[in-house]
C-alpha cells in the first residue's frame, strides 16, 4: 500500500470475510457463504480485503471440514483485483504456541504461492524478536509485510513506548504499520497523537484497526483520519459494530463533508448486506446479542469483547455466574503478575483462564502451563517484569529456568519430520499439508482423509466449557471449550486422594 496524502481520501480496508465473522459469529462463515459476494466486494473499491488468517484456518479445519488453502484459492479467483490480507501471529503462525523458523518460512511461502498479498504480522507481547523470521520470509516471497503495534494500557505502556515500537518495526523493514486495537480501547485523543508522531518519526503508511466493543471506534477512526492515518479497517453489517469493526456505511456517514472521505457507491452495498443478513441468520447458533452491544466494562478489564461473553457462558455453566465480577477483577492482577502483557490471542486466553483458576481454587494454587510458559519467557520478552514470587514458584514447580533469548532459537527444525509423518500416514507430503499438520494435526488428517464429521451446533445446556481431566502426579489437563491445556495443581488444592475435577 502507498502512503496517502494528508488531505487525500483515507483508504478503507474490509474485514467482513475474516474479522467480521470471527468477532460476531465464532468464525463459522463457510467459503460457500462467501462466494456469492466475493466478486461484489472486489468491485467496490476497498484498498484491501482481509480474507484469511487469525482463527479462520483453525475454524476451516476444526469446524467446517475445509482446506484453508482451497478457501484462499477460491477467494483469489473470485476477487482478483483487490489485494488480500491475512493476520499472522508471528512465530505462532495461526496457532497458540511458537513454531520453528522453517515451519514459519514454509507457511508464508505457501500462503504467498496461493495468492496472499499482505501479511499483517503481530506478536502478543510486542516482542519484535518474534516477528523477524516472518517479516524476512514475506519479503523473500516478494509480498507486503505489515508490522503491528498491539495497543493496550498499563503502567509500562506509554505513547513513547508505542512510538519506539513503531521505530523498531521500521528498522525491521516493514512496509507499513498497523495500530491493532484488539479490544477497542484507544481513545480519540491518544490515537490522534500516536498517528501524528508515527507519521512524523517512522515515515511508513499507518493503518488503524479497532473494534467497537466499548463504542469508541468510530470516534477514534475519525480522530486518526484527521491526524493523517492512511487506512482504517471497516466491515459490513450485520458482521460489523459491537465486537466487530465499524460498518463501512457508518464510517462514510461519519466522514460526510470531510476531504478525506473515500468514494463508494452506497447503493451497491444493499445486495451484499441482504446476503450477509441471510448468512447471519444461518449462523444463529454461533451469534450472541451480547456481542452486538456496547459494553464499557472492557475499558476497565481490557478483555476483548467476544471473550467477555464467553466468560459469562463459562461461569454460568460452572455454577459461578455470580462470580463474574470477581473473575473480571482478577484479570488485571493476573496480567500484572505476568508482566503487563497485552490481551490478544493467545495471551487473552492465558490470562482469562488463569483468572478463572485463581478465583476457583485460590491465587496461583492451580497454574496453567501457558501461564508458566509466559513467566519462563517461552512466549518472549514481557513488556514489564513478571512477579518474582510467581517466577520463583514456577521454577520450583517445573525445575526450569527462564528463557532469555529468542524463544524460537530453542526449537529444532521440523519440516522434514512433518513430511515424513505425512508419508507414514499415506498422505501427500506437500508443504501446504505439512504446515497445517504442524499446527492442527488431528484436524488436518481428518480433512485430508475425508473423515471429517461436523459437530452439532452448540446448545445452552451443552457440555461444560471448563473441566479438569486427571493426568499423572500433580498434573492435569484443563479443557476449555474443547481445547486442552496442561495445568499444574499445587498440593494445597486438595488432599492426595482428592480430584480437582470434583470441585468443578
Amino acid at each position: 500500500m502507498q502512503a496517502s496524502s494528508f488531505n487525500g481520501p483515507v483508504q478503507f480496508n474490509n474485514t467482513v470475510l475474516r474479522d467480521g465473522h470471527q468477532s460476531l459469529a465464532a468464525t463459522r462463515m463457510t467459503t460457500a457463504q462467501m462466494e456469492p459476494i466475493a466478486g461484489a466486494l472486489d468491485d467496490l473499491g476497498f484498498g484491501v480485503l482481509e480474507t484469511w488468517g487469525g482463527a479462520t484456518i483453525d475454524s476451516c479445519l476444526r469446524y467446517l471440514g475445509e482446506n484453508p488453502f482451497d478457501r484462499l484459492d477460491t477467494l483469489k479467483r473470485l476477487a482478483p483485483k483487490t489485494p488480500q490480507m491475512m493476520l499472522l501471529r508471528g512465530q505462532n503462525i495461526v496457532q497458540y504456541t511458537s513454531f520453528p523458523d522453517d515451519v514459519v518460512e514454509a507457511f508464508i511461502a505457501c500462503s504467498a504461492r496461493h495468492g496472499m498479498d499482505i501479511f499483517r504480522i503481530f506478536d502478543a507481547l510486542n516482542d519484535t524478536r518474534n516477528l523477524t523470521t516472518a517479516i524476512q520470509a514475506v519479503h523473500k516471497a516478494g509480498r507486503h509485510a505489515q508490522g503491528v503495534i498491539c495497543y493496550t494500557t498499563s503502567p509500562v505502556h506509554t505513547l513513547e513506548s508505542f512510538i519506539a515500537l513503531g521505530e523498531e518495526l521500521a528498522a525491521l523493514e516493514c512496509d507499513s504499520i498497523c495500530i491493532k486495537d484488539m479490544a477497542g480501547l484507544i481513545p480519540p485523543t491518544v490515537v490522534h497523537s500516536l498517528v501524528i508522531e508515527l507519521k512524523k518519526r517512522v515515515g511508513l503508511p499507518i493503518v488503524l484497526h479497532s473494534h467497537n466493543t466499548a463504542g469508541l471506534a468510530v470516534a477514534s477512526y475519525y480522530a486518526a483520519i484527521e491526524a493523517g492515518v492512511d487506512a482504517v479497517d471497516t466491515s459490513i453489517a450485520p458482521f460489523a459494530n459491537g465486537t466487530g469493526q465499524p460498518d463501512t456505511l457508518l464510517m462514510l456517514a461519519a466522514l460526510e463533508s470531510s476531504p478525506r472521505r473515500p468514494h463508494f457507491d452506497a447503493t451497491r452495498f444493499k445486495a451484499i448486506r441482504d446476503h450477509l443478513e441471510k448468512v447471519y441468520r444461518q449462523l444463529g447458533p454461533y451469534t450472541d446479542p451480547n456481542n452486538e452491544k456496547t459494553d464499557t466494562d472492557i475499558l476497565q478489564y481490557q478483555v476483548p469483547g467476544g471473550m467477555l461473553s464467553n466468560f459469562r457462558n463459562q461461569l454460568k455453566e460452572q455454577g459461578m455466574a455470580e462470580r463474574f465480577d470477581e473473575v473480571m477483577r482478577e484479570i488485571p492482577r493476573v496480567r500484572e503478575a505476568l508482566g503487563w502483557i497485552p490481551l490478544v490471542t493467545p495471551t487473552s486466553q492465558i490470562v482469562g483462564t488463569q483468572a478463572m483458576l485463581n478465583v476457583k481454587f485460590g491465587n496461583w494454587k492451580m497454574i496453567s502451563q501457558p501461564a508458566m510458559d509466559v513467566v519462563l519467557g517461552k512466549y518472549g520478552r514481557t513488556p514489564g517484569p513478571v512477579s518474582q514470587d510467581l517466577l520463583a514458584e514456577t521454577m520450583k514447580r517445573t525445575g526450569e529456568r527462564p528463557v532469555t533469548g529468542r524463544p524460537a532459537d530453542t526449537l529444532p527444525p521440523r519440516m522434514d519430520s512433518l513430511r515424513a509423518k505425512l508419508r507414514e500416514k499415506g498422505l501427500p507430503d506437500s508443504d501446504e499439508n505439512a504446515v497445517l499438520f504442524a499446527m492442527f494435526p488431528n484436524e488436518t488428517e481428518k480433512v485430508l482423509t475425508g473423515t471429517f464429521q461436523p459437530a452439532p451446533a452448540p446448545k445452552p445446556s451443552s457440555t461444560p466449557a471448563l473441566k479438569v481431566v486427571p493426568r499423572s502426579g500433580r498434573h492435569y489437563a484443563l479443557e476449555i471449550n474443547g481445547s486442552r491445556q496442561e495445568v499444574f495443581v499445587e498440593e494445597l488444592v486438595a488432599s492426595p486422594s482428592a480430584n480437582p475435577a470434583a470441585k468443578l
